[in-house]
């Protein structure tokens, strides 16, 4: 008896994409793998956050359509959608004087109805992804007087506390250290692994979506460039066309990873730059 993947939770069929009147994405054709953990990478301005806008619902698409488990994404209510698929985006606004315990607690809104209120399920929910982000000890804070890294693991925990089994991540260890990126990156990869939730995340370090995804999609110059496995995409010759990068890729020894050793490149002319000297009189 043969085995069959499982459908995609994502797919993006014959999709265009257009960002202040320029088209970003054309004629895209593309599927996300159910309960993997997916990088979708580039160079900056080729349409990697266009991309997860489009299946969240933000952004109309041109033309084409996105589908989440094969349901067209435009014909889902809002409630609908937010209780199948979560977003992280990008320098999320947070409400005046709110704070964290209530910022996290608006992730269960989607499954709270007018007969079906606050209850012991949200309450557990809420008190999970405050622990899973590291950040129970604040939950009493308002979210405007905390640290960037300290808001960014906050809207993540409101991610959590809604509990979809898609989550889009947009760029999630901005603001982070280095010690919590590793952290979230660590808590994405365990979400697939141990709970097979389908998680997309824009990633822009290399070495991190190498590590922690087991599925990437390289966009370039319009389009996707490479769809496959770290192992299958990361290449010298595709770090060199598609990031300009003149790189090594080998096997990291401690984790058999993907390991991009960039090779040094030529001292720039800086003699421009030297200060210019007191003039003697």
């Amino acid at each position: 008896m043969t085995d069959h993947a499982p459908a995609p939770a994502l797919r993006a069929e014959s999709l265009t994409l257009a960002w202040d009147r320029r088209t970003v994405l054309e004629d895209v054709t593309l599927d996300i793998p159910t309960g993997r953990f997916t990088a979708v990478i580039g160079p900056n301005g080729y349409g990697k956050s266009t991309l997860l806008k489009a299946f969240a619902r933000i952004l109309t698409p041109v033309s084409g359509t996105a589908l989440l488990h094969g349901d067209d994404l435009r014909r889902l209510s809002a409630r609908e959608a937010a209780r199948r698929l979560a977003l992280l985006p990008q320098g999320a606004t947070t409400p005046q004087d709110i704070t964290v315990f209530e910022l996290v607690s608006r992730g269960r809104h989607p499954h709270q109805t007018f007969l079906s209120q606050w209850g012991p399920d949200d309450e557990a929910a809420v008190t999970a992804a405050l622990d899973a982000a590291g950040v129970a000890s604040l939950q009493e804070e308002r979210v405007q007087d905390l640290s960037g890294g300290q808001r960014q693991r906050v809207w993540m925990a409101m991610v959590l506390a809604q509990q979809t089994d898609t989550i889009l991540l947009d760029e999630p260890t901005t603001f982070l250290d280095i010690a919590h990126q590793y952290a979230l990156l660590e808590l994405v990869r365990a979400l697939s692994a141990d709970q097979g939730r389908t998680c997309v995340a824009v990633l822009h370090d290399l070495q991190q979506a190498a590590r922690y995804a087991d599925h990437l999609v390289v966009l370039a110059r319009g389009g996707i460039h490479a769809v496959g496995t770290p192992h299958e995409v990361l290449t010298d010759t595709l770090l060199r066309d598609v990031f300009e990068i003149d790189a090594r890729v080998l096997p990291d020894p401690e984790t058999g990873d993907r390991l991009i050793i960039p090779r040094r490149l030529s001292a720039p002319d800086v003699s421009m730059l030297e200060r210019p000297r007191a003039m003697v009189r």
